[in-house]
């Protein structure tokens, strides 16, 4: 069965944001990935090296909450506003696409479905009312 969970981005600041989240919700990370620790295929300045690419809490029944930095050169240019996303995790790479290109009709791909080095196929959606959608299939998901 599908599932979402929030994506949260942040300009310098999430570890500091999730290390306050933690606090207060509880639990541990299952993930938190650094710029500097994966080749992510594009180049990463010095400054950009410790933020946080990826980060996972999770909050009970499934639902995690995630985040990452999003230093300039990455992604989209984070404001207020655009901090966000729905990520929607899928049970097949059909699935991701059926619903990637649902949800993209009258929008704007951001990053098209494809092979990410963290094993996952992703991609990324502004919807044509502006809501930022993460779609994705864990490739290395049990079948």
């Amino acid at each position: 069965m599908p599932m979402i969970n929030t994506y949260l981005n942040f300009k310098d600041t999430c570890e500091v944001a999730f290390d306050f989240y933690r606090s207060v919700i509880g639990g541990e990370f299952t993930t938190k990935m650094r710029m500097g620790d994966v080749d992510c295929g594009q180049p990463v300045s010095e400054s950009a090296k410790d933020l946080i690419m990826h980060v996972s809490l999770p909050i009970g029944n499934g639902t995690v909450l995630m985040g990452s930095d999003c230093p300039e050169g990455f992604g989209p240019q984070l404001t207020v506003g655009n901090n966000f996303a729905v990520s929607l995790s899928t049970d097949s790479k059909e699935q991701a696409d059926e619903f990637f290109k649902g949800l993209s009709e009258g929008g704007n791909v951001v990053m098209p479905m494809a092979d990410q080095f963290w094993g996952a196929y992703f991609g990324m959606i502004n919807d044509k009312f502006g809501i930022n959608w993460m779609v994705s299939y864990d490739n290395n998901r049990p079948q």
